[in-house]
């Protein structure tokens, strides 16, 4: 997915990283919120991407820690970042929310099944809201973040606000 070796040419612009590391700060600034990308799929991904020439990797010793392979973005990697920056950007904007085919589908259940399952999509918006708004009022988390990741996550709160209003309009119908 062009997608997931943007945020990790992205990632290796910045500073060279193991596959391990890369998936750590994948988790830490939320990114498996928006984009689907499993600690399998980040391994994956940087054996394709040294394969491609986009990046290289050093084997690096610590103390009395395994070797591990540590990457950095080659200059045809930083090329086919800016190739994919450009790229994705011209794209239409999609939002692929898994939730929608619940939506499609909801006529097709009882009424009662009908709202359970609106009720379990409210859980989710609402459990979602809440890390939202923890990561971005938690001291230690919004200093590390980049501007753009908090642009990001208020990008995302006002989605999640969006589904509450559609929740609330849903809930008058039942």
């Amino acid at each position: 997915m062009r997608t997931i070796d943007l945020i990790v040419l992205g990632i290796l612009k910045k500073e060279a990283l193991s596959a391990y590391d890369i998936q750590k700060l994948i988790d830490y600034r939320n990114i498996t919120q928006w984009v689907k990308v499993s600690t399998p799929t980040i391994y994956k991904k940087m054996l394709q991407l040294e394969k491609q020439g986009y990046v290289k990797s050093t084997l690096k010793k610590n103390g009395k820690m395994p070797e591990k392979a540590v990457y950095s973005l080659t200059k045809k990697g930083q090329m086919e970042f800016e190739k994919l920056m450009l790229g994705i950007a011209a794209r239409p904007i999609n939002i692929f929310l898994d939730f929608n085919a619940v939506i499609l589908n909801l006529d097709s259940l009882a009424p009662a099944d009908q709202k359970a399952c609106v009720s379990i999509i409210e859980a989710n918006a609402a459990k979602m809201k809440k890390k939202l708004k923890d990561s971005m009022t938690d001291e230690s988390k919004s200093t590390a973040l980049p501007e753009t990741g908090k642009v990001i996550m208020h990008q995302q709160l006002l989605l999640i606000e969006a589904i509450e209003k559609w929740i609330e309009s849903v809930k008058t119908v039942f």
